[in-house]
């Protein structure tokens, strides 16, 4: 069997893993309460009604992909490590970067399928075109997860410790526009030495990270105001910490002693 053929069924198992978990019926479930929940917005509001039918829709899909993604990574890649899969894996002719391969390979079909079945009922109820730009941007926000869920998994090896970093991640790669904004406000000193100290750091910070906030806006449902532009960036940014991400896991993994 060669490489690639090993990588590739590495990456079957892990997507029938996720059939089996009936993770993608948990996803139709999550799509299912957003239809509802927009059906119910659309009834209360009494202007915009499709604008806020989009804002809520593209929040709540987002934020469901993200968690359901994370998890499946995260606690899919524990039970390899508890249950002795891995140890398998390796004393069969099959170098570490291969199983990595494969494993990403496998989560990121995951995250297509996801970001394929959430872009579809934008695509129904709003502008097809919006719905697609939206869709391919939370398909390079899942490959992001995937990439740093893998990651914290090698770093922890622990459910809640690399959930909780994974989670850290996020929330400050989304959060880090707005904490740059509040650094550079008006309440902030440029004389200040603690104020300048303040604003360098957060900017190292915003320099290290993606601008996950800058991903799957949900402006783009709400006003169509997408471009393929702002996808391109999106699209460069995914492919530049993808494979940061990717070379820091491949480390992580190679440095464990299995």
């Amino acid at each position: 069997m060669t490489r690639l053929r090993q990588v590739r069924a590495i990456a079957v198992l892990t997507v029938l893993e996720a059939v089996r978990g009936r993770l993608l019926w948990l996803a139709v479930l999550v799509l299912l309460i957003g239809l509802a929940l927009v059906e119910l917005l659309g009834a209360l509001a009494i202007t915009e009604t499709r604008e806020v039918q989009g804002a809520i829709l593209g929040s709540l899909l987002r934020l469901a992909a993200v968690v359901l993604t994370a998890l499946f990574v995260i606690s899919s890649g524990v039970r390899d490590f508890n249950d002795k899969v891995v140890e398998i894996y390796l004393s069969l002719p099959l170098p570490r970067w291969g199983y990595y391969l494969g494993k990403l390979a496998g989560f990121s079909l995951w995250a297509v399928a996801v970001a394929v079945l959430f872009a579809a009922l934008p695509a129904l109820i709003g502008r097809p075109d919006q719905a697609l730009l939206w869709g391919l941007s939370l398909l390079a926000e899942l490959l992001l997860m995937v990439g740093a869920s893998l990651l914290c998994l090698f770093s922890f090896s622990q459910v809640t410790a690399a959930l909780a970093a994974v989670a850290g991640f996020y929330t400050l790669s989304r959060a880090i526009g707005a904490i740059q904004l509040m650094a550079q406000g008006p309440f902030a000193n440029p004389a200040e030495l603690t104020d300048r100290a303040a604003r360098w750091a957060v900017d190292g910070i915003a320099f290290i990270l993606p601008d996950l906030y800058r991903f799957t806006p949900s402006e783009w449902l709400a006003y169509g105001n997408g471009t393929w532009a702002a996808l391109s960036e999106i699209a460069l940014q995914t492919l530049v910490y993808l494979v940061l991400l990717a070379g820091a896991g491949l480390f992580d993994l190679y440095r464990k002693d299995l």
